[in-house]
């Protein structure tokens, strides 16, 4: 049984557990380790277990607690060349043992898992999201901090059961608010995040494509709320005669709490 849960995601920080049978990885370290250990004992998997943290990219939201847990807990941590490169003075001392290479767009296996790691779009020096596979036909994705959606994103994330996708701002809220205009404008540049609207409109892709549950993540403090996303995509999806509680199953990732364990 593949399972999902967030730990938190938002702009404030995003750590993602996924695990299969006796492997479990997290996917990102953007919170304490306290926090990070905590929200795991909540749904019963213990730290120790943990064997591997996949970081996408090296902003500090995705980060924070990787170095901690690293060494505390003798975890490896795994990341692209270039990702490497820039998060190694940010997290401290690995050891080199614990220091892990991928390439983007290729298959691994990790105990019982299959990961693979795939290239986005966004302004960090080498970005990536996630497919996670448990025998041939269950698929798990994550995909946050996009700027836009691309072929090798669609490519990626078709077929996925479970998708987690970046809804992050309302393009009103952010334009009203009191971001400088030069960071308005790298939010919605095509190497920045997803808009409420954007992520609505590739939802209806995923469902003709067989996705049967989209959480909407990384929603940003300042420029958009729980609410706005969800009924942004349900709306959007209505338009197109897709019907969420029927058709897709939709929720909303917290910023603050653990969400339930999605289980295919």
């Amino acid at each position: 049984m593949l399972k999902y849960c967030s730990i938190g995601s938002g702009s404030s920080g995003n750590c993602h557990y996924v695990g299969y049978k006796d492997t479990n990885i997290l996917v990102d370290a953007g919170l304490s380790g306290k926090r990070i250990t905590t929200g795991l004992n909540d749904i019963e998997v213990d730290i120790d277990k943990i064997k591997g943290i996949f970081i996408t990219h090296e902003h500090s939201d995705h980060i924070k607690g990787a170095g901690i847990i690293s060494r505390k807990f003798d975890i490896p941590i795994f990341a692209n060349i270039k990702t490497w490169c820039s998060m190694k003075d940010k997290i401290g001392d690995i050891k080199d043992s614990n220091m892990k290479v991928f390439e983007n767009d290729k298959t691994y296996s990790l105990g019982d898992l299959i990961i693979r790691p795939f290239s986005i779009p966004h302004d960090s020096e080498d970005a990536v999201g996630y497919n996670f596979y448990a025998g041939t036909n269950d698929k798990i994705s994550i995909a946050t901090d996009i700027g836009q959606i691309t072929d090798n994103i669609r490519k990626h994330l078709y077929k996925s059961r479970l998708v987690v996708l970046e809804s992050n701002y309302d393009p009103n809220m952010l334009m009203m608010g009191s971001y400088p205009y030069a960071l308005k404008r790298r939010v919605m540049s095509e190497e920045g995040h997803l808009s409420n609207e954007d992520a609505g409109k590739f939802c209806i892709e995923l469902v003709k494509e067989g996705t049967e549950r989209i959480l909407l993540a990384h929603l940003s403090k300042e420029n958009n709320f729980p609410e706005l996303a969800y009924e942004t995509s349900k709306g959007i999806l209505a338009q197109n005669n897709i019907i969420v509680g029927q058709d897709i199953k939709l929720d909303v990732l917290s910023r603050n709490e653990v969400s339930d364990v999605y289980k295919l």
